[in-house]
């Protein structure tokens, strides 16, 4: 059995994902195909060589519609013998992505193969897939109370685990101060890819305080929900969420053999995956289960670990995280998360993975846990090993 070796992983610079973002006025194919492109060039790997491309991207429509991954491959101009197929685990799409690819690689199925993901919050708006229908209506028979947006299902975990205002604002103003000193110090150079001249991550607000944050409303505060939800306190803003971005990125995954054999030097290797269902009703959960999993698979310990990636979709996802393992804050999201750095909902799987392997390699660590939450009710967890 093959080890799947991570040779290079690469991201883009957020832009806001808004008209006007440094990132708006690219297409989401052409920004995903730049990517692919500069992550070849930094290998000089042959393409001919690339047995798949595997892409996450969520809102599969207009732009982003007919399989992103595919139309990506085209144009940047690789070999059209590359195929390319494009997936939705919802804002853990890239990294079920490099599950796949990394997998595929274990079973002998692949050789070379790219994980990847993009998202254009700007041009294509989130749900605007839904075309004006509802996709969960069948689902009202098994939940007659009826499901509840990600905000609320952020606001339902705050109150069960007595998060209040507080102490959302203060991860929140502490993820910006981090991704802040990571920027300052050059931190991410190693992982950014420029795009033109974007090469900094534009929703960093260095001047986040908490003092800041608390003059903020709440972003989900809904009076039809008062009587079915009385324990809210509606404490998710704007300033403790993740915002809208546009972003793409990308990994190249072979087997060690292969990468041995092509004189390429592999950043690390995967070494256990996975994936499971949450109630879909508080869906941000799963990461709690998905981490359990993962480390019964790995035989390592929350102390063999010596980094964290633990998307911050809301604030008290990787506070419940935190409090449910008694984990390190100190190596949870050391350079900042999505809530500074932003959340490219497709892309989020393979950017937080560039940043996890460079913040290994930056301090001398062995083993990184990555963790996503996912809408529906669901959450990929894998845990990598640097090399070298």
């Amino acid at each position: 059995m093959s080890n799947a070796v991570i040779v290079d992983v690469v991201r883009t610079a957020s832009g806001k994902g808004k008209p006007g973002g440094a990132l708006s006025g690219i297409h989401p194919v052409e920004l995903l195909a730049t990517t692919l492109r500069g992550l070849l060039e930094r290998s000089d790997l042959d393409p001919e060589l690339i047995d798949d491309v595997i892409a996450g991207c969520v809102s599969q429509s207009g732009e982003q519609a007919a399989n992103t991954g595919r139309n990506a491959v085209l144009a940047a101009g690789l070999p059209e013998s590359i195929p390319a197929t494009t997936i939705d685990r919802q804002c853990g799409s890239s990294q079920q992505a490099a599950h796949f690819a990394a997998q595929g690689v274990i079973a002998g199925a692949y050789d070379v193969v790219i994980a990847c993901g993009v998202e254009s919050m700007s041009r294509v708006p989130m749900f605007s897939n839904f075309a004006g229908r509802n996709p969960y209506e069948p689902l009202d028979g098994r939940y007659p109370d009826g499901l509840v947006p990600q905000g609320v299902s952020a606001e339902l975990i705050a109150a069960r685990w007595k998060l209040d205002r507080q102490t959302l604002d203060e991860y929140s103003a502490e993820s910006h101060r981090r991704a802040a000193a990571a920027t300052a110090s050059g931190a991410f150079g190693t992982e950014i890819l420029p795009i033109g001249d974007h090469d900094t991550d534009e929703t960093i607000r260095a001047s986040t305080t908490v003092e800041r944050l608390a003059g903020l409303k709440p972003s989900f505060q809904d009076p039809t929900l008062y009587e079915r939800f009385p324990e809210i306190t509606w404490s998710i803003t704007p300033g403790n969420s993740s915002p809208l971005s546009d972003g793409a990125s990308a990994a190249l995954i072979m087997s060690e053999e292969k990468a041995n054999a092509l004189g390429l030097t592999p950043r690390a290797r995967f070494h256990s995956f996975a994936v499971t269902g949450s109630d879909p009703l508080f869906m941000l959960t799963g990461i709690i289960p998905a981490t359990h999993k993962l480390l019964q698979r790995s035989g390592l310990t929350l102390d063999d670990i010596d980094s964290y990636e633990v998307n911050e979709a809301f604030a008290p996802v990787p506070l419940i995280w935190l409090q449910e393992f008694g984990a390190d804050p100190a190596k949870l999201n050391p350079r900042g998360g999505a809530i500074a750095l932003g959340h490219p909902l497709g892309a989020s799987g393979t950017k937080l993975l560039t940043t996890l392997v460079n913040q290994l390699e930056a301090t001398g660590g062995r083993y990184g846990l990555q963790t996503m939450c996912e809408g529906g009710g669901m959450a990929n967890a894998m845990i990598i090993e640097r090399l070298g």
